[in-house]
């Protein structure tokens, strides 16, 4: 397990440095949503309901929208500066009996590890909890925000339960209830026969989430049948296509700062277009190419002289082989005056 906080417990005087683990995890199959034809992953994009363009992670901001429609912008600068009680502390405010907490509040939970250093002030507030059949009531602040929480103990470990508000526990109203007539003696004393012909001790491992096993098994007969599809490529996935996106999205992200400070962003656009098909910016990008190459052999490289060498090598064999050509007609062109004289 990976801590997901780092901390200290604080009860008057005592410090306890613990880490925070989540004590929960989620086995549920995960489906994805794909196209029912060939199996291609759904994907989402996120565009601008007044224009319907598309909007990148760097420009979305939070906002609030007001009753009448207006939106409130968010910074996280101004998150940053709300007055919070937010810090690196579980601050223990009360011990109450554990009666007294409504399981309907409970919310996530999490388990305690302390410091080495710790273990003794550790195990001493777990037995104190423990004997006292008492929890402790805290705040705490997980991902910057502030939350009630209980401290209890399962087994040796000491567990984290954040809570909810009061007011984020709903009132339940049914108007059903309010016209149920009472029981009478006979049958409240049949459902307590009922109840305790039924008693025992609550195992969790005597239950089994069969729907999660039989989706399992459903996937594994499709797989073994060979009942799968063979998704196509996404577009874009081919060698060089992130590049050439990256390539295109920087193009655009530089227009529009410079159309935000006013200036013409049509000589840009003109040289990305002239550099696409161009013979003479093919000849541009030989020449970089053996510059590189010889700054690179300049200094040291040796495998990248070699390479220039070589590239090199034709251009000196062709010089060779027209020298020698001109030599044999100025030869012949002697031969030939001889034979006149």
């Amino acid at each position: 397990m990976r801590a997901i906080w780092k901390g200290a417990v604080s009860f008057g005087l005592v410090t306890v440095p613990v880490r925070l683990f989540t004590a929960t995890e989620n086995h549920d199959l995960q489906f994805h949503q794909v196209r029912k034809s060939d199996g291609s992953r759904i994907k989402y994009k996120k565009v601008a309901a007044a224009d319907g363009e598309e909007v990148p992670y760097s420009e979305i901001a939070k906002g609030y929208e007001s009753p009448d429609g207006k939106m409130v912008m968010i910074t996280d600068e101004d998150l940053a500066s709300l007055d919070s009680k937010s810090s690196k502390e579980i601050s223990v405010e009360k011990f109450v009996p554990a009666e007294q907490i409504d399981p309907l509040l409970l919310d996530k939970s999490y388990y305690l590890e302390p410091d080495k250093s710790a273990v003794k002030p550790y195990a001493l507030l777990r037995e104190a909890l423990r004997s006292t059949d008492r929890m402790a009531v805290v705040t705490v602040a997980v991902r910057t925000r502030l939350s009630m929480a209980v401290l209890r103990v399962k087994d040796d470990v000491i567990v984290l339960q954040t809570m909810l508000w009061p007011d984020e526990v709903r009132t339940p109203s049914f108007d059903v209830l309010d016209d149920i007539p009472e029981p009478n003696e006979r049958e409240v004393k049949m459902a307590d026969l009922l109840i305790e012909s039924m008693v025992d001790d609550f195992e969790p491992n005597d239950y089994e989430d069969d729907y999660q096993q039989a989706v399992q098994a459903l996937v594994e007969r499709k797989l073994a049948g060979g009942d799968v599809k063979a998704a196509p490529k996404a577009k874009g996935d081919d060698e060089g296509g992130d590049v050439v996106d990256l390539l295109a999205a920087l193009q655009r992200s530089v227009d529009r700062a410079k159309a935000a400070r006013g200036e013409d962003t049509s000589a840009d656009s003109g040289a990305g277009q002239e550099g696409s098909g161009s013979d003479d910016s093919a000849d541009t990008e030989e020449d970089d190419t053996d510059a590189d190459t010889q700054d690179a052999a300049e200094e040291g490289d040796q495998p990248a002289a070699k390479k220039a060498t070589a590239r090199k090598a034709p251009a000196k064999k062709a010089a060779s082989s027209t020298t020698k050509k001109a030599a044999a007609k100025r030869s012949t062109a002697k031969r030939t005056t001889k034979k006149a004289s």
